[in-house]
């Protein structure tokens, strides 16, 4: 089994909010990959005292715990799990129902002898190979096909689209919301490979067109995980100025990507 993992902070000055771990039981028997996306908060009071690579920290941590000890649960209980452990450890010093309250997109997979369990919440991302060579991307895209109208500003989007029927759903305090990830299961013999990556990786193909799902992934096969990221850096290097792919988003996000062969 070959497994690689990057993790790049958009801003050398600032925390990486994302989050990635690759967990192998002592078994030997099978594995679980987690990747989060941190959501950064607006400027102003958000409601908690801890930072949004806390929070990262902390799910990441508990999903890699539950999804490699406990398998007799599903993915979308491992994740309700885990966001009631991680709220209730600031529930009695934060205000959780603040509709910035530190969140996080989710992807989490497991795997054992027979078969690939996964999980997509929000618009970070999953790529499944199989053994031809075919790759399908697993993704959650309501966010994607909201009207451009209700992320127009912070205020608008966190009143009526963040979180809300309708709208898109991140893993935050709720721990019902794990009802709301895109899940699935496929047959083991019918993967080879699998690529999680954060949207500040997955610029490549969403913002820069500079290649399809099939080429990033065969990118990141063939040439690492960092190939990936260091192409993505200098091509939003090179749109700063006239931001034609970059528009109004920040010129560096960070950049997380896990690749596993299994």
């Amino acid at each position: 089994m070959r497994t690689e993992l990057v993790s790049e902070p958009g801003d050398p000055g600032r925390p990486n909010e994302d989050f990635a771990s690759v967990g192998l039981p002592a078994s030997g028997q099978g594995g679980s990959l987690v990747v989060l996306d941190g959501v950064t908060p607006p400027q102003g009071e958000y409601g908690c005292l801890h930072s949004v690579s806390w929070f990262s920290a902390r799910l990441g941590g508990a999903l890699t715990e539950l999804s490699v000890s406990l398998r007799d649960l599903t993915l979308s209980e491992v994740l309700s799990c885990a966001i009631r452990r991680v709220a209730e450890t600031h529930a009695d010093t934060c205000d959780l129902s603040h509709p910035r309250t530190p969140q996080a997109t989710v992807v989490l997979a497991r795997w054992s002898a027979t078969e690939v369990e996964y999980l997509v919440l929000s618009d970070s991302a999953l790529l499944v190979e199989s053994p031809a060579g075919e790759v399908t991307a697993l993704l959650d895209d309501r966010l994607s096909r909201l009207p451009r109208a209700s992320l127009a500003t912070d205020t608008v989007a966190d009143a009526t689209v963040r979180n809300k029927e309708g709208g898109f759903f991140t893993a935050a305090a709720d721990p019902s919301v794990a009802s709301r990830a895109v899940t699935g299961t496929l047959p083991r013999d019918s993967v080879r490979a699998l690529a999680a990556l954060t949207d500040g990786a997955t610029r490549w193909t969403e913002k820069f067109r500079a290649g399809g799902w099939p080429e990033l992934l065969g990118l990141v096969r063939k040439e690492g995980a960092q190939a990936l990221v260091d192409r993505v850096r200098a091509l939003e290097a090179a749109d700063a100025k006239e931001r034609v792919h970059l528009r109004r988003s920040k010129t560096h996000d960070d950049a997380t990507v896990v690749y596993v062969e299994l």
